[in-house]
């Protein structure tokens, strides 16, 4: 499991010559990273002076980010490992036989499959991202003002994330004959990226204006 590695490991192991892990896995992490600087937001919040202070509808708003933001690092360090394990399975159906026309057939339609399967792994990354910029936007709001560059470096992380993720998902669109569904993946994709961005932007300026150096 690529989650039960040293830091250096997997460094190493994404430097070598195996095909995975790769880009889908590591756009997951950074999603996970962001998740996890997320959380230290919140966690360096709870019961300092500035949170005592909030409005108890406030509290309950930091708990319950915190508490999302701790569940979806652990969720997209799943989604990493299984990235790898769906690439994997693509591999594992190229080597299936081809030397009769029924063989190349199946063998096509197994390899089209797994490239589905492996697909779905990296827009569920980046929808689930893009939804971790509801959770920045509060952090910014409402979390520790020290840790505000904190919020700023998560927000980078996530729309890495979502980038990487989509350009896993159109490298394996690319062997799905289906389309409709590659059109309204596209869709998705352009969308989740476009508006991350104006929403990583936000952020940044909420960041900067909070530091007070532009």
């Amino acid at each position: 499991m690529l989650d039960n590695k040293k830091v250096n490991e997997f460094i190493d192991e994404l430097a070598s010559n195996s095909p995975a892990p790769g880009g889908g896995s590591v756009a997951a992490l950074s999603a996970s990273i962001g998740a996890a600087l997320t959380s230290m937001v919140f966690s360096l919040t709870v019961g300092k002076k500035a949170y005592k202070n909030m409005s108890e509808e406030d509290q309950k708003r930091v708990d319950n980010t915190l508490e999302e933001a701790q569940a979806l690092k652990d969720e997209f360090l799943t989604l990493m490992n299984k990235d790898t394990e769906e690439f994997m399975e693509v591999m594992k159906a190229y080597k299936l036989p081809k030397e009769t026309d029924e063989e190349k057939a199946l063998r096509k339609e197994k390899i089209e499959e797994a490239y589905k399967r492996a697909m779905l792994i990296p827009m569920i990354v980046g929808e689930k991202s893009f939804d971790m910029y509801n959770l920045i936007e509060t952090a910014c709001e409402l979390g520790n003002k020290n840790a505000i560059s904190d919020a700023g470096v998560a927000a980078l992380m996530i729309q890495s994330a979502i980038e990487g993720a989509v350009l896993n998902v159109k490298i394996n669109l690319t062997a799905i004959s289906n389309e409709q569904f590659k059109n309204e993946t596209i869709e998705k994709c352009n969308h989740i990226v476009n508006q991350g961005k104006l929403k990583c932007e936000k952020i940044q300026s909420i960041v900067n204006e909070k530091i007070g150096i532009n």
